[in-house]
């Protein structure tokens, strides 16, 4: 006799289009805001920023997926998405990342992991 199959399911945190928030967030589970937020978000799943929200305020996160506009700093474990209609204005720091034409970034980028050294280009001498 097999032994049941128990699996942890997080919540999906949702914040409406028509919500303001003024204030830090924390969540263990995924989390979309498609509203407004002033504050840090500190989530332990995945975040997406929806394409009609705005954040100012740092974001941490597993993995992250942006759609709409952060004034920030954003700091992604592993996968940090941005969509073609992302406009982020603040430094990131991320595991991986993926960008969409059209999307608008000002800021510092830095990946993180596993630190391989950079081979040195050498100029040909004439």
């Amino acid at each position: 006799m097999s032994k049941p199959v128990i699996s942890e399911v997080k919540a999906l945190n949702t914040i409406a289009q028509d919500t303001k928030i003024k204030g830090n967030i924390e969540s263990d589970g995924d989390i979309r805001i498609d509203g407004i937020l002033e504050g840090d978000l500190d989530c332990k799943g995945r975040v997406v920023v929806g394409p009609d929200s705005k954040i100012i305020g740092t974001i941490r996160c597993t993995s992250g997926e942006i759609l709409g506009y952060v004034k920030g700093e954003i700091i992604v474990k592993d996968l940090l998405s941005l969509k073609g209609s992302a406009s982020i204005t603040g430094n990131l720091t991320m595991g991986k990342l993926s960008v969409e034409p059209g999307a608008r970034f000002v800021g510092h980028c830095k990946m993180i992991g596993e630190e391989k050294a950079v081979p040195e280009i050498e100029a040909d001498e004439q």
